[in-house]
């Protein structure tokens, strides 16, 4: 289909995922080898020209990423694919339809074909594509629908078993480490594991993407992938997807690291999700299992939920700082912006842009942390750009009233 324009759209579920749709849309996720929208791209053929969420992050202009766009911005022009962000699509083989249709995911509706003329669906129908009427072509796609920001972690190892498989099938391992296993060891340009660093490939493969590399004394294991840039300086990495541009030491396993996030220390990282931006202070450590061995229950905007898994361990937002020694405890949710100290465990949920240590929790300052956020990304060559700063100033606002609570 020539003209063809793709769109991931944050229903009311992915809207709710906090803490990390706060300051950017679900289809920037990392899941696996790939983000929710690059996975959407790479599966159906079609570049990504946007996102559509709330409302307040329209303009989010983050380097690399789709921006944030208004519904009235897709206009009629040309054909439109419109996916649910929440969709993993599996690798196949996608035909799109000349006509209109109903996309299907997981045996639920997850978005739509729209031909050339045809109107934008209202806001209703992006929150709830239940509420839709089926008209058209009936477009089933392989995959599943993510239900909860746990479910990132949880189906993360077998992702990027069957990422690399599909991508990067052909073996590249350099010569004088320690390997054990039959999975592939792949690696990017100008990536490169240090001779003696011991890769256990046993349970999945490794992919390296160009520029990361991996320093010994370490012990990497599969299902592992390190993004571009990215270096691992030691410890027992394994199980784990990690974004582009990230310093990781200690031990790290089952987790996912959305890039740019500063772990250059000792401390154990598990089960855990992490946004971008985020500083972990030497030994820095999350617990991802309870001493009764029940299963977590997770703070979420709706209530606190049961995830029925035995182990969880924390979810950081973006721009989010530990000092020296912080303890979490399982399942805790911290916001956005937060910065904890002190080595004393903060409380399960944690309100964005809160700042102290342990229970005794205030304001973030905005300037403070404006001017932080700056000096954060400058370190690694970013820039705040104008859209994302403008987006982090609103939710220091908007999440006021949690943070006097």
């Amino acid at each position: 289909m020539p003209d063809v324009r793709l769109f991931l759209f944050d229903d009311r579920h992915a809207r709710r995922w906090a803490p990390f749709t706060l300051t950017r849309p679900a289809g920037e996720l990392l899941h696996g080898c790939l983000t929710l929208r690059e996975r959407a791209e790479r599966v159906l053929g079609v570049p990504c020209a946007g996102h559509l969420s709330r409302s307040a992050l329209i303009g989010f202009d983050e380097p690399s990423a789709a921006r944030v766009l208004a519904l009235d911005e897709l206009g009629t022009r040309g054909a439109r694919v419109l996916l649910s962000s929440r969709a993993v699509l599996d690798f196949q083989d996608v035909q799109l339809p000349d006509g209109p249709a109903t996309i299907f995911v997981d045996g639920a509706p997850a978005g739509w074909v729209l031909p050339d003329g045809a109107p934008a669906p209202s806001e209703l129908w992006l929150r709830n594509p239940a509420t839709a009427p089926v008209g058209g072509q009936s477009l089933i796609l392989q995959g599943r629908l993510l239900g909860h920001p746990w479910d990132l972690v949880a189906a993360n190892d077998d992702r990027i078993g069957l990422d690399v498989r599909e991508l990067w099938p052909d073996e590249s391992a350099p010569e004088g480490i320690l390997r054990v296993g039959d999975h592939p060891v792949s690696l990017g340009d100008g990536a490169f594991i240090e001779p003696g660093v011991h890769v256990d490939v046993r349970s999945g493969p490794v992919r390296l993407e160009p520029g990361a590399r991996v320093e010994g004394p370490a012990r990497i294991m599969g299902p592992l992938f390190v993004g571009r840039d990215s270096t691992v300086l030691g410890g027992t990495v394994g199980a784990a997807s990690i974004g582009p541009v990230c310093l990781v030491r200690g031990e790290v396993a089952h987790s996912v690291l959305l890039g740019f996030v500063n772990k250059a220390h000792d401390g154990h990282l598990g089960h855990a999700l992490v946004g971008r931006w985020v500083n972990l202070g030497a030994f820095t450590t999350n617990s991802d299992l309870k001493n009764n061995y029940r299963t977590v229950r997770v703070w979420t905007p709706d209530g606190e939920k049961d995830t029925g898994l035995l182990k969880v361990g924390c979810f950081l937002g973006d721009h989010v700082k530990t000092g020296i020694g912080t303890v979490l405890n399982t399942g805790t949710v911290v916001g956005a912006g937060s910065n904890l100290y002190g080595g004393v465990m903060p409380p399960t949920v944690v309100p964005p842009f809160s700042w102290g240590a342990g229970m005794d929790l205030r304001d973030h300052r905005l300037d403070q942390f404006l001017e932080t956020a700056e000096v954060s990304v400058g370190r690694r060559g970013q820039t705040l750009t104008p859209g994302v700063e403008r987006i982090l100033r609103d939710a220091w606002g908007d999440t006021a009233g949690r943070r006097a609570e």
